[in-house]
C-alpha cells in the first residue's frame, strides 16, 4: 500500500519531469498523509495541468463523501473492473507527484519505518485515479494511487507497493482518449528494484502532525 510520501522537489524540475506548461508553487512536504490534499497531474486538451487534490476518492455517484478515507489505495489487480474505480480508471487518469514515499516493516511486535525513493532521487510520479464528487454547492476533486506487488527491495518491508510510472509511459496513462484496457493495466507492475534505494528512518515519521527533514533521516548503524 502507499499511505505516506514525500514531495520535497523544486517546482522547476517538476516542470520538466512532468511537462508542465508553469512552474507549480508547492511547499515541500516530508510527510504527506491521506485525506490532505496533494499534487496531482492530469490531462487537460493538449496540456497537462498540475491540481491540488483531496487524497481519498470520492467516487461521483457517492452518497458521502467520507468513503474517500477508505480509497486512498486502488489494486492494480482489480482496479479496472472495482465499482468504485472503474469510472476513474476508464477516463479520469492521473499522476500522482511524489520523490519518495513510507513504508512500515513489522518486526517482533514493533513497526519500523523505511524511506524509499530512486537513486537518483528525482521527482517520480504514481499512477493515479480522480474523480469529481459534487452534492449542490459542494465540489471536491479527489484521487487515489494505484498499489501493486512489492518488487525485491520492497518484499522485505510490505508486500504491496505503489505503482511509479516510468516517464515514457506518462502519455499512454494521461490519454483520456486511450480506451486499451489491457495496455493500461501492464503499466501497473512494479518498478525495477535496482533503481531504488530503501533504508531505516526514526519513528518520528510516524505522526502526521510531524514534519521537515527529520522525517526522510537515516538511522546510523
Amino acid at each position: 500500500m502507499c499511505a505516506r510520501f514525500t514531495l520535497r522537489t523544486r517546482p522547476a524540475d517538476l516542470l520538466e519531469v512532468c511537462a508542465l506548461l508553469h512552474a507549480p508553487k508547492l511547499t515541500p512536504r516530508f510527510n504527506i498523509a491521506p485525506t490532505q490534499e496533494i499534487a496531482v497531474v492530469r490531462q487537460v486538451g493538449t496540456h497537462r495541468e498540475l491540481s491540488m487534490m483531496h487524497w481519498g476518492l470520492i467516487p461521483f455517484w457517492a452518497e458521502d463523501p467520507d468513503v474517500g478515507s477508505g480509497t486512498i489505495n486502488a489494486r492494480a489487480e482489480t482496479v479496472a473492473r472495482n465499482a468504485t474505480f472503474r469510472h476513474a480508471f476508464a477516463k479520469r487518469r492521473c499522476l500522482v507527484v511524489a520523490d519518495g514515499f513510507f513504508e512500515w516493516r513489522e518486526t517482533k511486535g514493533r513497526k519500523q519505518p523505511y524511506f524509499i525513493h530512486l537513486k537518483h532521487d528525482r521527482p517520480f510520479a504514481f499512477a493515479g485515479l480522480w474523480d469529481r464528487w459534487k452534492q449542490g454547492d459542494q465540489a471536491i476533486e479527489s484521487c487515489s494511487i494505484i498499489v501493486t506487488d512489492a518488487n525485491a527491495i520492497l518484499a522485505p518491508i510490505h508486500d504491496r507497493m505503489p505503482v511509479i510510472l516510468p516517464n515514457e509511459d506518462y502519455s499512454c496513462w494521461l490519454d483520456p482518449k486511450n480506451d486499451d484496457v489491457a495496455a493500461l493495466v501492464k503499466l501497473l507492475r512494479p518498478y525495477p528494484a535496482a533503481e531504488m534505494i530503501a533504508y531505516p528512518i526514526s519513528t518520528f515519521v510516524n505522526s502526521t502532525q510531524n514534519e521537515g527533514p527529520k522525517c526522510i533521516v537515516k538511522l546510523s548503524a
